[in-house]
């Protein structure tokens, strides 16, 4: 799980990149819990909220930028 902290640290670019990997990873976790191989389910969540989080400092970059 990623800090607020440490995403603000991120350039945009890094941040894209990281919503692409998170994304993929939710998928994957998705897919094992459907399949009855994901132990922790708790994992789901924690993924949920590091995307909504790049997502949050994105949108910040976006609108300073304006």
């Amino acid at each position: 799980m990623m800090k607020a902290k440490e995403i603000r640290e991120l350039s945009a670019e890094e941040l894209t990149t990281k919503l692409g990997e998170l994304k993929k990873d939710l998928f994957n976790l998705r897919l094992q819990h459907a399949t009855n191989k994901l132990e922790n389910v708790n994992k789901i969540s924690e993924v949920k909220r590091d995307i909504a989080r790049v997502n949050t400092v994105l949108r910040e970059l976006q609108l300073a930028a304006k």
